[in-house]
């Protein structure tokens, strides 16, 4: 995906954004995600979600709200009412820049906005929340030892999630005003619900509430196992394939994807910085994830460059393997190519070769099944080492490096 770094004039102040868009800059619909109550728009949890929505060929904007993240303003003089209107703001904005948003996605509190705002904005045609609660005024458990200090003195200073936010009434009576599920029942969307049955934070019944309130087409997903954060990376990734799964009921994917380029390329790879190793790799009709283990720092959530170099190798493998046979008739039902790549001394292989000292050793075992003589099998051996993908490995190849203008 690309990655670009916004200002966006909000209800009271500047808001800082990101707009996250799929690496072949080709854009099917917008989606907003609001991040949770106190949150941050890099939490992981967002990140991963954006990242996974971009492969289905949506842009992703998300955003801190006012006094959040890097955005600008005071916390303290915000309530529910304004978050809202940051959403609207940034619809808005959305709008006029680039592409009117139609999906709206929240985590937690953040949730809950995106449902009031997608009641005031004709655009949005689809909804999405995680972990959120069914009335606004869930969040005051939060800060209920300061209660009585907030309403003697005005304001009072709270912990929430190891950190200090000054909380004063007005916050307090705002979440008041707002009856959620009376909303929800109006919206007549898709709209589809992620909870945690552990979600100690917001409890499992607020899923309940909010599903039986909105009007079908509603769908509910268990998180299950997951923290109200959903700070396992496990868990996010999940949330995240089941909304981009569930957003193509709505959203469908077009028949023929257009090209990536019209130069010409194959392949584009696309890495952001942000996602430490994680890569995005798309061809004129397909995309994959590349990644590295999270021994050597990676999120593990692809395989990795050698992995698909042994992968290449392997399907072009099995697939002349099966062209000879077929074309020869011969009883050839599955066959199987494992491989393996590692740096080996010369000393050790028990081949004969001209190279001396560590080389680039690919070790690739097959089974065939099928009724199949000693003399097929012998054949089809000879042939497996026939491929293209095989003969290019073993030749010597030129790879021309050059920058190209973004």
């Amino acid at each position: 995906m690309k990655l670009e770094t916004l200002k966006i004039q909000g209800s009271q102040c500047m808001l800082y954004a990101k707009l996250e868009v799929p690496a072949d800059g080709i854009i099917r619909q917008y989606a907003i995600f609001a991040h949770c109550f106190t949150c941050s728009s890099s939490l992981s949890v967002v990140r991963h979600i954006s990242r996974t929505l971009t492969l289905q060929g949506i842009a992703v904007l998300r955003f801190d709200f006012t006094g959040l993240g890097r955005s600008e303003g005071e916390f303290a003089e915000t309530n529910f009412s304004s978050n809202v209107d940051d959403l609207i703001a940034v619809s808005n904005y959305m709008t006029s820049n680039y592409g009117s948003p139609e999906i709206l996605i929240g985590h937690s509190l953040g949730g809950a906005a995106v449902l009031m705002a997608a009641s005031k904005l004709d655009n949005i045609k689809a909804i999405v929340t995680i972990g959120a609660p069914s009335d606004p005024t869930h969040v005051s458990h939060l800060f209920n030892a300061n209660l009585p200090s907030i309403e003697e003195s005005g304001q009072a200073e709270v912990n929430i999630g190891g950190r200090p936010f000054l909380i004063k009434k007005q916050f307090i009576e705002d979440l008041e005003k707002n009856n959620l599920q009376q909303i929800v029942k109006k919206l007549r969307r898709p709209y589809l619900i992620l909870h945690s049955p552990q979600d100690n934070i917001v409890e499992i019944k607020n899923a309940a509430e909010l599903y039986q309130s909105a009007f079908h087409p509603k769908s509910f997903i268990s998180l299950d196992g997951a923290d109200h954060l959903l700070s396992k990376k496990e868990d996010a990734v999940y949330a995240a394939n089941m909304i981009a799964t569930w957003i193509t009921k709505y959203f469908p994917q077009p028949e023929e994807t257009a090209p990536l380029s019209t130069k010409g390329e194959q392949v584009v790879a696309h890495l952001n910085l942000e996602n430490k190793f994680t890569t995005e790799i798309h061809t004129p009709h397909h995309h994959l994830t590349a990644d590295e283990p999270a021994s050597v720092g990676g999120d593990n959530l692809g395989p990795s460059p050698y992995e698909l170099l042994n992968s290449a190798l392997g399907a072009c493998t099995v697939m002349t393997i099966k062209m000879y046979a077929e074309r020869k008739g011969w009883d050839l039902k599955e066959v199987f190519v494992y491989l393996s790549y590692q740096k080996k001394h010369s000393d050790d292989l028990d081949l004969e070769t001209d190279l001396t000292g560590n080389i680039d050793h690919i070790a690739k075992k097959i089974v065939f099944i099928g009724n199949l003589d000693d003399k097929q099998r012998k054949r089809l051996l000879q042939i497996a080492s026939k491929c293209p993908v095989h003969k290019t490995l073993q030749n010597q190849v030129i790879i021309e490096t050059i920058e190209e203008q973004a």
